[in-house]
């Protein structure tokens, strides 16, 4: 019987829970969506007729329109197929309003900051000695992203989540004016109950602490009140882009950033969440591969602005930067003065700029002997298809490891659909048997490497916050590479003959899934 109750309070949960809230309001409106179709059809031939003009229209619009070629086939598609019914859904999510303004809000926000993130003219001048294609690089990261190159910065670089963990713990510690984090996903276990611990110390010890996650997570990870919780142990928290059930492009830009900014002076940033998978404490996928850095020194300005960008979209009354950006960054000797650059980069879906991309594409495109890549998810545009087989045509040892066990089945059948294009050019792939990589690394030729929160897929490169580091000439840059070289050893190779051998169902639906790749 206990078992029994157990169930059904498990089964009731899920009916009357807030996923299947949203999910019904969503259902709901789609409904009347298709009921107005519906009653524009009988109503009249004449209005079915115009809106079949108005598709054609549309399909004009979005042929001119600014955007990556990808999306407009992921809509002029749905749009022939289903005239009416793609012509109003695309109309609908097209004219959002409210997507308008938060979109212009967090623009704003970001113009307003600029001002803290100054290249140093001197620092851009020596990366230029150095390499001026780097420095180009850093122009464009710096003009079109906000995010200037810095010097007197050491990277420290962790294989693992496990790793990371345990510094982070440590650095917590000794946290003395604030500490900002910014995830996407949290999830209550060992992992988030050791550092929440942490968190309440910190506070009653005078520490300001801002926690920032995702609204993904209020709808089966955390209660929907959790920010309130949060606020009566005296920890500032918000949630961003709260799920709200309704049609919107803005639900899908969701924050995909980690960050961690320790009293202004040290910061986190990688692959790894807030949940026990990620530390390797509850198995889901097998071992779970994952990376970050650490960064202590100039470089940690960058993040500080970017969480507070971030943390501003949702405060009426915005927290200036200043106070934040005060603290006393500690002295370096000549030895780490001259350990390399590092660009910390923020990526945002809403100025239409993809930083990420252009980054990973430029070292694609500058590579001489190598370029080593570590993605969950495969799902490529046709411009990063080029740039990854160009790469390998001209010689350049290109290497993609994937997971070999998928967390979702879908994403790895529609990967595998790009596996036999991408060997036919030369790129070589390989999956990590013992279970899940997590990790987003780029790292080449011995001097550049990017760590952060950056998939090889549509949501990362387009949808997402995001944020990374490039490192150019650091020492860690060694590391990154050793890391993965570790890691190619517990892989296997994939060949045109192991793409023969999915299943045929695995082929259909992958080849299916690339109609709606770009909102994947």
């Amino acid at each position: 019987m206990g078992e029994y109750q157990r169930k059904l309070r498990g089964l009731l949960r899920i009916v009357f829970g807030r996923t299947a809230y949203v999910m019904l309001f969503l259902l709901i409106q789609i409904g009347v969506l298709f009921g107005v179709i519906r009653w524009l059809r009988d109503y009249s031939f004449y209005v079915y007729a115009a809106l079949m003009l108005l598709g054609g229209v549309t399909c004009v619009y979005i042929i001119n329109k600014r955007e990556n070629p990808s999306f407009k086939l992921g809509w002029i598609i749905p749009i022939l197929v289903f005239p009416v019914f793609g012509t109003l859904l695309y109309l609908l999510i097209e004219a959002d309003l409210g997507s308008r303004l938060y979109a212009k809000r967090a623009n704003q926000l970001t113009a307003d900051t600029r001002e803290y993130l100054r290249q140093d003219s001197q620092v851009r001048e020596r990366l230029r000695r150095e390499d001026p294609l780097a420095a180009n690089l850093s122009v464009y990261v710096s003009e079109r992203g906000g995010f200037p190159v810095y010097e007197n910065t050491s990277v420290t670089y962790f294989p693992s989540g496990e790793a990371k963990f345990e510094r982070l713990l440590e650095e917590l510690k000794k946290a003395k004016t604030f500490i900002f984090m910014e995830y996407f996903i949290v999830e209550r276990g060992f992992m988030w109950d050791s550092i929440l611990e942490i968190l309440e110390q910190k506070v009653k010890e005078g520490v300001e602490v801002r926690f920032l996650y995702d609204g993904m997570c209020s709808l089966v990870l955390l209660p929907w009140k959790y920010p309130e919780m949060m606020e009566e142990k005296g920890i500032h928290c918000r949630t961003f882009a709260p799920i709200h059930p309704m049609l919107s492009t803005h639900q899908n830009n969701r924050d995909h950033r980690k960050i961690v900014v320790i009293d202004g002076h040290t910061a986190f940033t990688g692959g790894i969440n807030l949940a026990d998978e990620y530390i390797n404490r509850k198995p889901r996928f097998g071992y779970w591969k994952d990376t970050a850095v650490m960064l202590e020194g100039d470089g940690v300005k960058s993040f500080t602005v970017m969480f507070l960008q971030n943390w501003n979209i949702w405060e009426r009354t915005p927290l200036a930067c200043e106070p934040y950006l005060t603290a006393e960054v500690a002295a370096r000797t000549e030895e780490e003065m001259s350990d390399g650059f590092v660009i910390p980069f923020g990526d945002s879906p809403l100025d239409h700029e993809p930083v990420g991309k252009t980054v990973y594409m430029n070292i694609l495109y500058q590579a001489k002997r190598y370029v080593h890549i570590m993605t969950p998810y495969l799902i490529l545009d046709d411009e990063m298809i080029n740039a990854l087989v160009s790469a390998a045509k001209r010689g350049v040892d290109v290497k993609i490891i994937m997971p070999h066990i998928p967390d979702k089945k879908y994403a790895f059948f529609l990967a595998h659909t790009y596996y036999e294009e991408l060997l036919d050019g030369g790129v070589k792939i390989y999956e990590f048997t013992p279970g899940f990589v997590h990790a987003k690394v780029f790292t080449s030729d011995d001097e550049k490497a990017v760590v952060g929160t950056i998939n090889l897929d549509f949501r990362s490169l387009y949808h997402h916050f995001e944020c990374g580091t490039y490192l150019f000439r650091s020492r860690a840059v060694e590391d990154v590479e050793a890391d993965y070289q570790s890691t190619l050893q517990q892989c296997e190779e994939i060949t045109k003959r192991t793409c023969r051998e999915y299943p045929f169902y695995q082929k259909v639906c992958g080849r299916g899934l690339r109609l709606i790749a770009p909102l994947m």
